[in-house]
């Protein structure tokens, strides 16, 4: 894996998120991407076209009264050759207060050779207590 190559990629693909920046994030999701989200215990499985609307509309609230993305890498887990798991937090801060629930997003990027990263898959748990996220463990086996 290209550890180097792969920050870069993370590192737009954050700032695109934080910018609230559509255009960016379409060039950066595969049109074959699938996802899962849990909220309120209801499951919804997605593709790319309810993706980006649900990113539009995120990205709608976010332009509002000067809210802000709070996003935070928890993780990254190389999973194969040119797949990584990047495992991020993200919330918005409205009126300077962060929300009290994160949304918990377990995201894989894979490499293309001729298109870099694109976001593949996701699965994502809403409405997490943010407290929560500082009690993540991992545990190393040898």
């Amino acid at each position: 894996m290209e550890t180097n190559s792969f920050r870069k990629f993370l590192e737009s693909y954050l700032e695109a998120w934080s910018n609230s920046s559509l255009t960016d994030m379409k060039k950066m999701i595969s049109k074959d991407y699938s996802a899962r989200e849990i909220s309120s215990g209801e499951i919804a499985d997605f593709g790319y076209e309810e993706s980006i609307a649900g990113w539009e509309q995120g990205f709608n609230v976010a332009r509002e009264k000067e809210n802000k993305w709070d996003l935070n890498e928890v993780s990254i887990v190389p999973l194969r050759e040119n797949e990584v798991m990047a495992i991020l937090s993200a919330t918005l801060v409205t009126g300077g207060q962060n929300l009290e629930n994160v949304s918990l997003f377990f995201q894989t990027f894979q490499r293309q050779e001729d298109e870099g990263w694109t976001l593949i898959r996701s699965y994502i748990e809403t409405g997490v207590p943010g407290e929560n996220i500082n009690k993540i463990q991992f545990n190393k086996r040898v």
